[in-house]
């Protein structure tokens, strides 16, 4: 057995070569595969990187068996396919973008974040304070977190901390006209009021002329930043409009406000991961290998060599 692998390695080396270039290949593009999956992170938007995969297999199939229509049509689609995507997912891989600029690139193998629960009593302070600065007509940004924490590069100016447990009275306070805090957003992470006078980047896209600085404002961080999305009252109408990715909602009632806020942030709703975590992946590759290794060795009679986990 010894000497079939010695001859097979000396007289093939070429061949082996090949083989491990091919598979140093394949294992990179696995890679990026899953730092794909990790960048979308909801499984609603799977099947399109799914078709986007086949596709790709698809051309390079075609273009190893020598079909050159069929590899031109398919290669035409995957570039097609990849811009409507990038324009889909802006959000998302400007994010990949950013990290992979920081040089953060443990965030990018990080799947499965989830969205953040708050109590009920934190959604029920939210919407009352709301409730009632829209029947007064004082305008009102508010900054709620889903799952990881703001960068404060995202924000023009972080304001001013405060680190305050989340309450009506407290909301009310800040956003009185009379009050020091009340221009700029009001930054809520869980339970707690984290920052207020938080200064937002505008929208840079083309906006109705009836949308003011805070829905601007609005629309500008949630586009930018996908963990938050944005509430907020308007100042000339009194109404209330919810901003999620670049999308305004509005107008809406305290009810309808608290329904999505409960949908948005209730654990029976968190994303499910569309990738494993890296642990969880090599013990996958490494159980199927191992199955796969021991039907081998079972074709000349042997037995694959206990592993020293499975030793007592």
């Amino acid at each position: 057995m010894r000497d079939w692998w010695k001859q097979w390695l000396t007289t093939d080396f070429g061949w082996t070569q090949s083989l491990l270039f091919y598979a140093i290949d394949l294992g990179l593009v696995l890679a990026l595969i899953y730092m794909v999956l990790v960048i979308i992170g909801e499984r609603r938007t799977l099947w399109m990187v799914r078709g986007f995969i086949l596709l790709m297999l698809a051309s390079a199939i075609s273009a190893r068996l020598g079909l050159p229509l069929l590899s031109f049509v398919l290669e035409k689609l995957v570039v097609g396919s990849a811009v409507a995507m990038a324009v889909t997912f802006q959000s998302e891989f400007r994010r990949f973008l950013e990290q992979l600029g920081r040089g953060e690139f443990q965030q990018l193998l990080q799947p499965g974040r989830r969205i953040v629960p708050k109590p009920d009593s934190v959604i029920d302070e939210i919407v009352d304070a709301v409730r009632e600065l829209s029947q007064n007509r004082i305008g009102a940004l508010l900054i709620l977190e889903t799952d990881s924490p703001i960068d404060e590069r995202d924000l023009k100016v972080p304001g001013v901390k405060l680190n305050a447990e989340v309450s009506k009275e407290i909301l009310l306070t800040i956003f009185h006209p009379k009050t020091a805090l009340h221009d700029g957003a009001c930054l809520i992470r869980g339970s707690r009021v984290v920052a207020a006078a938080v200064i937002l980047p505008l929208y840079e896209r083309p906006a109705p002329r009836q949308l003011g600085t805070r829905h601007r404002a609005a629309l500008g961080i949630t586009e930018k930043v996908e963990n938050c999305v944005c509430v907020v009252v308007s100042e000339e109408t009194g109404s209330i409009s919810l901003a999620e990715r670049g999308i305004l909602n509005k107008p809406l009632t305290s009810s309808k406000l608290k329904e999505l806020l409960e949908a948005r942030f209730s654990p029976a709703v968190e994303r499910e991961a569309v990738a494993p975590s890296i642990r969880g992946l090599v013990n996958q590759i490494g159980n199927r290998v191992r199955i796969l290794m021991t039907r081998f060795f079972a074709l000349f009679g042997l037995n694959l060599p206990a592993s020293p986990r499975n030793k007592k």
